[in-house]
């Protein structure tokens, strides 16, 4: 089926860009540790990147495309571009002012972003200028968000998906370049990265420019107007960023109270990054394409077809999250260890971080299915209802942050992992109400073959686990520090793929998945 041949596209593309992303993590460990500057330069990149999460990975488009479709099917390609054209306008306007602003008052917003940073004042200053430098990133996503809205709902999503890829290219560059200035763990190194977001953000727009004239829509940028199809957009789009953001806005409340210890930024940004793999191969391509498809079901009215992508979505999901989540779940220190304890990441650093990520592995499947659940309500123009359920869990996260950072800090734990746990249970929350508003709406009912695949694919992500646990024991030799990368990574290859083909083969044989099957889904999709 054409769902399926998307889903890899974008999934292949996402791939592609999150192991470039790694190559970039683990310059970035080795170049600035956990220390002050790295401190101060994941959260000025955090900011700008919020924006970037909450526009260019469907937040935004939740409102657009469906709006977007509309205009395109019902009165044509013309129309279409005006709307599209008025809402470039309207977002150029609006956040080269909020840039404006935000920029002048940085030295005193970043109280607000960063309230631990004001006992250093050599972090919090560097802090606040970094962040000055990558703000203009804002203004580059947003656009680049809408232009890949565009693209998306023409069935168009390689330039859109490939965006990110050349985010990594530029920063794992300008960590060579601080590597080769012998700048480590020192300001220098956080202005040169903070330049690398700055530029890469002007050639992601470039290159969704360059995918817009080559789709045969040129573009032009018009004076800003307050018009009846700019009211709906906003009427509607902010309550779909909310709602649709809600992943991001977690991270981005624990980045600010974990501003209260020293390193715990750094360490759950680097937990971060790992988990977002599986989440962004999966969650995003679900969520990038999957709203462009039910806006088009349901404007056809075939409603057999919206609640079979729906499943289908959600088997495809589970099919990948859970295993994944399994898997950094049992084997954290491996994979932690070997990405990034090197250079300035020590090896105090990995068990910091390896925690987070277990932690956080075990929400994994919950941030996926929020991707799954709410475009059912996105393409019936509801962001209005998402939005409530991601307000009640964004106060369940912020309190429960709060609460358990001082608790495991008064217990003598790590602080930053009452965080991780908050934004865990913050994500179940969140995808629990939306599942249970789809339910009783109807406008979501499990079939029989979802209901047989579930059960399956958790025995064989189980049984994976086991075999993961035995693998770990047995390469542990060659995964020590005493190893040089290459060794380490090559047992922690040979692990990851034997955790793989076992599940993969319970899977198959279980009845969970069907490699025929998908070959003949994927077969149908291109004719």
């Amino acid at each position: 089926m054409k769902l399926y041949k998307s889903f890899a596209t974008v999934g292949g593309l996402t791939l592609l860009s999150r192991v470039l992303g790694f190559v970039r993590d683990i310059l970035a460990a080795a170049v600035l540790g956990t220390g002050f500057v790295a401190d101060a330069f994941f959260v000025a990149f955090r900011f700008p990147n919020l924006f970037r999460r909450l526009f260019g990975e469907g937040a935004f488009n939740s409102a657009f495309i469906p709006l977007f479709a509309g205009k395109l099917e019902g009165e044509g390609a013309p129309q279409a571009r005006v709307f599209a054209e008025e809402a470039m306008a309207g977002l150029v306007f609006v956040l080269v002012l909020l840039s404006a602003i935000c920029m002048i008052s940085m030295p005193w917003l970043m109280h607000l972003l960063a309230p631990g940073f004001a006992d250093t004042p050599e972090k919090y200053d560097l802090a606040v200028l970094l962040t000055q430098i990558t703000f203009p990133y804002l203004l580059c996503m947003s656009l680049v968000a809408l232009l890949s809205g565009v693209l998306n709902t023409f069935g168009k999503f390689v330039e859109s998906s490939s965006v990110s890829i050349v985010l990594n290219l530029v920063l794992a560059a300008a960590m060579l370049l601080s590597i080769g200035l012998g700048y480590r763990n020192e300001p220098a190194a956080g202005f040169i990265q903070a330049w690398g977001v700055f530029i890469a953000g002007f050639l992601q727009l470039a290159l969704l420019a360059w995918g817009i004239r080559r789709a045969g829509f040129p573009m032009s940028l018009r004076w800003p107007r307050w018009t009846p199809n700019m009211k709906r957009l906003v009427t509607l789009g902010i309550p779909g960023i909310i709602a649709g953001g809600i992943t991001q806005l977690n991270i981005v409340i624990g980045t600010v109270i974990a501003s209260l210890q020293d390193g715990a930024v750094s360490h759950l940004y680097y937990a971060d990054r790992i988990y977002e793999l599986p989440l962004a191969i999966v969650g995003i391509a679900i969520g990038v394409v999957l709203l462009p498809e039910m806006s088009r079901h349901l404007r056809a009215g075939n409603d057999a077809a919206v609640m079979d992508s729906q499943n289908r979505s959600l088997e495809f999901a589970m099919l990948l999250t859970v295993p994944a989540a399994v898997a950094l779940a049992v084997i954290p220190h491996s994979i932690v260890s070997v990405l990034y304890e090197r250079g300035a990441f020590t090896a105090l650093d990995t068990p910091n971080t390896a925690n987070a990520l277990a932690i956080f592995a075990l929400g994994l499947p919950a941030f996926v299915l929020i991707k799954v659940f709410s475009p059912a309500y996105f393409a019936r123009e509801d962001t209005k209802t998402p939005m409530r359920y991601a307000v009640i869990s964004l106060t369940a996260n912020t309190l429960g942050s709060i609460a358990l950072f001082f608790l495991f800090r008064h217990l003598g734990m790590m602080p930053h992992l009452g965080i991780a746990v908050a934004t865990t249970l913050g994500g179940w929350m969140n995808a629990t109400m939306l599942w249970l508003g789809l339910r009783r709406l109807k406008h979501f009912t499990i079939d029989a073959r979802l209901r047989k695949s579930l059960p399956l694919i958790l025995l064989s992500s189980v049984i994976m686990g086991l075999a993961l646990l035995a693998g770990a024991h047995l390469l542990s030799p060659w995964l020590g520090a005493q190893h040089s990368f290459v060794v380490r990574a090559g047992a922690l290859g040979l692990l990851i793929a034997f955790g793989m083909v076992v599940y993969f083969a319970v899977a198959h044989i279980s009845g969970a998945f069907r490699f025929g099957g998908l070959k003949a889904a994927m077969r149908r999709g291109g004719s």
